[in-house]
């Protein structure tokens, strides 16, 4: 069990579920489960990511969960300030398993890879280099100009080697390493990541979250391509994220543009 005040104390570990957001919906929804309720699956049939995309999963091999969540002192224009949270403490929870892993070894067996640069890609993905490790879907509801519940469902790939070749860039910690990791400690060492930060956010430090975020982000302060939402592509450089969670990208002019969710793509890492 992971050293917690309550993150994960209250604890529904299943063989499979459709998705563990869903369920974590439903018993908010028929009663007031305490807050760090953890619901686990080994599997999902109808797991969710950003935009409503298709999370894909091998059973028995990743992490999916959800931690259930009354964050009712965060007002509903801040909540982005919740997302940096959680997408920090899944940036801490690689880097402790790395880290733990090596420490259990003298000299690391060759076959054990460093892993490629840990960042996050905005709004919340979790990024091995170039690849996609990970995934966050946070679902609030609101009472007021407050959030009333918050349900983080989050998605680690670890010990899978293989994915779907439709999908555009997906990896896993084993597949960067060459080392197999022990899913409990990953798990412990991610509902304890999250309670830290959720707590450091519920303390007020907000503006040290959000220097931390943007300090990890993927692309920050890099030229590269994207495509605007009517598919007209620029030359960019992300300079940093409001705090409504809107993306700010200097563009090849000089001139700021600020982007909401799905009002911009990520292209080719470098500019031309």
């Amino acid at each position: 069990m992971p050293n917690t005040l309550f993150v994960g104390k209250v604890y529904y570990r299943f063989d499979e579920l459709r998705s563990t957001n869903d369920h974590a919906a439903e018993l908010v929804a028929k009663s007031k489960p305490p807050e760090g309720t953890v619901v686990r699956a080994d599997s999902q049939t109808a797991g969710r990511g950003q935009y409503g995309s298709r999370w894909e999963s091998a059973a028995g091999k990743n992490l999916t969960i959800s931690v259930i969540l009354y964050p009712v002192w965060l007002e509903a224009q801040t909540q982005f300030y919740l997302s940096m949270a959680v997408a920090l403490a899944l940036h801490d929870t690689v880097h402790e398993c790395v880290s733990r892993h090596h420490a259990l070894h003298d000299h690391p067996p060759s076959t054990v890879r460093r892993l490629p640069s840990t960042v996050i890609k905005w709004p919340n993905d979790l990024y091995l280099g170039d690849r996609k490790a990970g995934g966050i879907l946070i679902q609030n509801t609101l009472s007021g100009q407050f959030l009333q519940s918050s349900i983080v469902g989050i998605g680690l790939n670890i010990n899978q080697l293989e994915f779907d070749p439709s999908l555009p860039n997906p990896t896993s910690l084993g597949l960067e390493s060459g080392a197999s990791f022990d899913l409990e400690a990953v798990c412990d060492s991610l509902l304890e990541c999250l309670e830290r930060r959720y707590l450091q956010l519920k303390s007020g430090h907000r503006e040290a979250i959000k220097a931390e975020y943007e300090g990890r982000l993927y692309r920050l302060g890099v030229p590269a391509r994207y495509a605007r939402a009517d598919g007209t592509a620029f030359s960019g450089i992300i300079r940093n994220v409001g705090t409504d969670g809107r993306l700010r990208v200097e563009n090849e002019t000089g001139q700021e543009e600020v982007f909401d969710l799905k009002e911009i793509r990520f292209l080719s890492k470098e500019a031309t």
